[in-house]
């Protein structure tokens, strides 16, 4: 069975001592190790930093787009382990309005979705190229409220693996949930993390933890 590993790594500040935690999730091929790295280029020097490792590298087998059932039960399994590390945060004195989420491709789709099931006020949230995941979108499944929560996506276009559409409709169902949403789209940007989305992201999203 697919099942992911419940252990992550910690870095940054200190949980009691923290001004806030942000979750990063590595892309398809990637590492908790790897994409802990890029904290070092934001805003959150005060941060408690949670990065998970998935089985393999990889959160879920197939595309974000296939039939969801091909992505069973690593997509559950996902879930879960985003929504355990979550509590373990407010069990360490964080709580969700100073919880923030980053992710990169499979990540950020994994964010996104996660987020999207589980609406409420977060620090922000951060996808670097991602959308909302299954053949289609399922509006239903996406509930609660933001109440104004920002929310920075950015994606190229095109982009081999996140089709522009998709991402547009995932921001159009985050803003029905009162997600303050920013779409960023880099004509013919390549499928990586550029400098100037990481500038984005520290004036959209990490900006007021520098006051």
């Amino acid at each position: 069975m697919y099942r992911h590993n419940t252990d992550y790594l910690t870095t940054g500040a200190p949980a009691p001592v923290a001004s806030g935690a942000l979750v990063m999730l590595h892309g398809r091929g990637g590492t908790a190790a790897n994409i802990s790295t890029l904290a070092d280029d934001l805003n959150v020097s005060d941060f408690a930093v949670y990065a998970p490792q998935a089985a393999n590298k990889s959160w879920y087998p197939y595309s974000f787009m296939a039939p969801e059932d091909q992505n069973q039960p690593a997509l559950d399994s996902t879930m879960d382990i985003i929504g355990n590390l979550v509590q373990q945060i407010e069990k360490d004195g964080i709580l969700p309005g100073n919880i923030f989420f980053l992710g990169f491709s499979q990540g950020a789709c994994a964010a996104l979705e996660y987020v999207g099931r589980n609406a409420k006020r977060y620090g922000g949230v951060v996808a670097f190229t991602g959308g909302l995941i299954g053949e289609a979108l399922i509006s239903t499944r996406y509930t609660g409220d933001f109440e104004g929560t920002p929310i920075l996506i950015t994606t190229g276009d095109p982009d081999p693996h996140v089709p522009l559409g998709r991402v547009q409709d995932s921001a159009k169902i985050l803003r029905q949930l009162n997600g303050e949403v920013t779409l960023q789209v880099y004509k013919g940007r390549p499928h990586t993390i550029s400098l100037p989305e990481i500038e984005l992201a520290n004036r959209l999203i990490f900006a007021e933890r520098t006051r």
